[in-house]
């Protein structure tokens, strides 16, 4: 191994060790010791629901409306502190932790996930600005989507349906917000139908796996197709190397996030930061190698490129910045996948159940390898131009992406990033919210687009100006070959 490639692995090292360090110091909340509410669900489950054996989301989202309706009651006496804790515990010890979320991104769809980690974002912005108003618009928003979705995701439980019979006013509220009178006379379905039937578990465990990983397998399809067809095969495996590790520290960091969520519910967003911070490097990294594509994706200037024999600065600094963009590619979303499983498999209450979950993994990876497949194999038939500067534009494109997830995975963090202007922000909120642009990380916020926007608008400069240095380079590198020729 040379100086070089220790020098940038202790430099990978001592940046990841920070990042941890940095989110293990961080200071846990704290909060009054007289609070008259349940910071988490697994608290409330026992005092709301007592005789529920498994988990209802339906009940969930009963619970998260009590904890919102007593941040109210904090916020209209003026206990911000209180009032914000009910904000921020109905996302990370109710919405996050009991498979809310994760049922919701699998069997509605991202998007709609997308949709309510935002709202929260707006309640917790409310109390931040000491607005009631704002606070009760947003509050009843977000209840209407969770007992929307909780519908969806589970029967609707005969221990909801008492809470429906007994409290009048939650029942008209109920009712009028999400224009649904439930039939009192049933009693639940059987939970075969809901969240944690067989066929359910399978397109989670497919979704979840085919939706994390379909970044990761776009990026890394991208790079191992590009050093191929450069002619630099050899240099593939630090990319696979990269992969590996990720997911190797994926184990460990999931198991890392899940002993700190242990310790305190509120340091979910904990993880949310790591990953944000992690897909803002990520970004970084995918912006020079876009940039380090393009510039060789004129024929003669590659051909210059190989006949000065700088392979070896290839396999030590730029192949690094690949293999660490492929590492960074897995391991964005790999702790996160795992912490999506644990839960999945306690889900599932017998063999069948997991053998549900093992054959949407299978599924998954037999999609994601379909698309690596097409990406490795049927992209370098491509002439040489057109391959290198596709490559570097989907490289470009990813680093886009990877800026407005992070970004927002950031704001999901509580990270305090707000970005308003007049016109503008009310233009990109009619954005719409779907899978599509999910994948490319759009999302209808001002926080995310603006930054994007100005990401793009950088591209599109060094761009021209990268074409414009070739079309010299390749006229410069014609001349001297005419110049050779007429010599002999």
């Amino acid at each position: 191994m040379t100086n070089t490639d220790s020098w940038h692995i202790r430099f990978a090292a001592l940046l990841f060790a920070a990042v941890f360090a940095v989110m293990a110091i961080m200071p846990l909340s704290v909060y009054a010791a007289d609070t008259v509410y349940y910071k988490t669900w697994e608290e409330a489950q026992p005092v709301f629901f007592p005789d529920s054996t498994s988990t209802n989301m339906n009940e969930v989202a009963y619970a998260i409306d009590q904890l919102l309706e007593a941040g109210r009651d904090y916020l209209a006496d003026g206990d911000l502190d209180n009032a914000y804790v009910c904000a921020q515990q109905s996302y990370y010890g109710y919405y996050e932790v009991c498979g809310f979320e994760r049922h919701t991104m699998s069997l509605i769809s991202g998007a709609r996930k997308n949709e309510v980690e935002f709202k929260y974002r707006d309640i917790r912005k409310a109390v931040k600005n000491e607005s009631l108003e704002d606070y009760d618009k947003y509050c009843d928003e977000l209840r209407t989507m969770l007992y929307v979705d909780a519908e969806q995701l589970s029967p609707i439980s005969e221990a909801f349906l008492t809470k429906y019979v007994e409290d009048a006013e939650f029942a008209e509220k109920y009712t009028a917000l999400t224009g649904v009178t439930p039939d009192t006379t049933s009693v639940a379905a059987s939970s075969s139908g809901g969240a944690g039937s067989a066929g359910a578990l399978f397109m989670q465990a497919f979704i979840i796996l085919v939706r994390e990983g379909l970044e990761a397998i776009l990026v890394i399809g991208g790079i191992i197709a590009y050093l191929v067809k450069s002619g630099n095969k050899k240099s593939v495996r630090s990319v696979y190397i990269g992969s590996v590790f990720a997911v190797g520290l994926s184990f460990v960091a999931a198991w890392i996030l899940n002993i700190v969520k242990n310790i305190n519910s509120a340091n979910g967003a904990k993880q949310e930061l790591i990953e944000g911070i992690t897909a803002l490097i990520a970004v970084a990294v995918l912006f020079y190698v876009s940039n380090w594509m393009l510039n060789k994706s004129e024929t003669e200037v590659w051909t210059r490129y190989i006949n000065e024999k700088v392979e070896s600065s290839v396999s030590r600094g730029s192949m690094f910045a690949l293999g660490f963009t492929a590492f960074l590619a897995v391991f964005r979303e790999g702790a996160e996948v795992i912490l999506f499983y644990q839960p999945l498999i306690a889900d599932a209450r017998n063999g069948a159940g997991v053998s549900f979950i093992w054959l949407g993994v299978l599924a998954s990876v037999v999609v994601l390898a379909i698309v690596f497949i097409a990406i490795r194999f049927f992209s370098i038939r491509l002439p040489l131009k057109p391959f290198f500067l596709a490559t570097s534009i989907l490289m470009a494109i990813m680093s886009i992406a990877f800026l407005g997830s992070g970004i927002k995975e950031l704001i999901e963090g509580d990270f305090d990033i707000q970005i308003y202007i007049q016109g503008i922000s009310d233009l990109i909120a009619k954005i719409p919210t779907n899978d599509f642009l999910d994948i490319f990380g759009i999302y209808p916020q001002s926080e995310t687009i603006i930054p994007q926007f100005i990401l793009l608008v950088i591209t599109i400069i060094l761009y021209v100006i990268q074409f414009k240095r070739s079309k010299k380079l390749k006229a410069e590198i014609q001349a001297e070959q005419a110049a050779a020729g007429s010599a002999q």
